[in-house]
């Protein structure tokens, strides 16, 4: 029995619009369709979304995947996933992973009154995470940086950033309602304008730094529930454009 768009992207977490995207470029066509013409995928067609998704968490764009999926085996495809996962645990354990920048602002060093920390982070205290930032990547340049620059900001600055932060997530979530995919151009546009302003407030952040954070917002309960407090899926959408981005932008 097969399964109607919506159930796989249930299974799966992706949008349904991402489905279709799929369907329209020939990565992922369900096998069956309803004599109404609706969607209707097989058990084979789960296997390559699996395989999909896989490869999607790895970093691969989506022309990569049609040409690795549409040419090897499946052998091949669980020797090639134990080495890139093999690779990837070297490349975090490794990487100097910096924090991501709603929590930059909660570090020691802001150098605020209590009127003014309560104007700018509300009923967030600055230092709450401060011992675990510190303890986690205070030996890093990124929070060195971090450190310096933040130090420095004034309640106006602060005020700035809130500005610029609030707006970029509204028009992230438009992007979202709009129905367009994680690897579309406008989320995309957005991932980079996230990176470049971590860069502007805190640190350099690279795209290996981003696809770090991006890892991070859906494995950390604390990030994760940051985004979906603005607007449920944001976490799991973010983390699927920045390393799109990074992809197309590398």
């Amino acid at each position: 029995m097969g399964y109607p768009v919506s159930r796989v992207a249930a299974l799966a977490g992706v949008t349904v619009r991402t489905l279709h995207h799929y369907d329209d470029i020939g990565l992922l066509v369900p096998g069956e369709r309803t004599s109404a013409g609706y969607r209707v995928y097989t058990d084979a067609d789960l296997e390559r979304l699996q395989q999909i998704r896989f490869y999607r968490e790895l970093g691969f764009g989506l022309d990569e995947i049609a040409v690795l999926l549409d040419t090897a085996d499946p052998r091949e495809h669980f020797r090639r996933q134990h080495r890139l996962l093999l690779e990837r645990i070297k490349k975090l354990t490794e990487m100097a992973t910096a924090i991501e920048f709603a929590m930059e602002a909660q570090k020691v060093g802001v150098n605020l009154t209590p009127e003014e920390r309560f104007e700018v982070f509300g009923d967030v205290d600055p230092e709450r995470h401060a011992d675990e930032a510190e303890e986690r990547w205070g030996g890093t340049d990124a929070y060195a940086e971090s450190q310096r620059r933040t130090g420095r900001y004034s309640k106006d600055d602060w005020l700035r950033f809130r500005s610029e932060s609030e707006d970029w997530g509204r028009r992230f979530a438009a992007v979202m309602d709009s129905g367009q995919p994680a690897e579309g151009r406008a989320a995309m546009d957005l991932a980079e304008e996230h990176r470049q302003q971590i860069s502007q407030w805190f640190y350099e952040c690279t795209y290996e730094i981003h696809t770090g954070l991006a890892d991070m917002y859906v494995a950390d309960p604390r990030f994760t529930a940051f985004y979906e407090n603005l607007k449920p899926g944001m976490a799991r959408f973010l983390n699927e454009a920045i390393h799109a981005n990074a992809v197309a932008r590398s």
